[in-house]
């Protein structure tokens, strides 16, 4: 069963310093807790990553990913390549200019391979949706004041 969920954050940078948190994959586990660990396995020419191994754990399970992302100026995304706990994965930023403030939009649609209780995936899958904002909000903050 599939499941979808989205977050919305205002973040007090441009757009242009989110995407490059973002793009940082290597950073992920540091802003985001269910990502414990992130490596970048090939790359468009401009640097942005095309596809990693991300390490996850969530809903008290671990799984290693393969991910492939596509990157636009206000958009960075991603749709699973492998996992051994999921059939389908995709998630996506969406970055829209506030005045000096970005709005960030995080969706994300999951699909395990193994059955989850409807209510315990969806709280899950919600939760993930909000640490992928709120995490990056906290950080981006930090790392504004210095």
């Amino acid at each position: 069963m599939a499941v979808s969920a989205s977050h919305e954050v205002t973040i007090e940078a441009t757009p242009e310093e989110i995407m490059d948190v973002i793009a940082d994959l290597a950073q992920t586990p540091v802003w985001s807790p269910q990502y414990t660990k992130a490596e970048v396995l090939d790359t468009y020419e401009n640097g942005r990553p095309k596809q990693a191994k991300m390490t996850i754990k969530a809903a008290g399970m671990a799984d290693d990913q393969i991910l492939e992302y596509t990157w636009t100026e206000l958009t960075g995304s991603w749709v699973l390549i492998r996992s051994s706990s999921l059939k389908k994965q995709e998630a996506k930023y969406t970055l829209t200019p506030a005045g000096n403030k970005t709005k960030v939009k995080f969706e994300i649609t999951v699909d395990p391979v193994v059955p989850i209780p409807g209510f315990l995936l969806k709280r899950s899958v919600s939760g993930g949706a909000e640490t992928a904002t709120e995490g990056l909000k906290k950080f981006m903050a930090k790392n504004k004041k210095g």
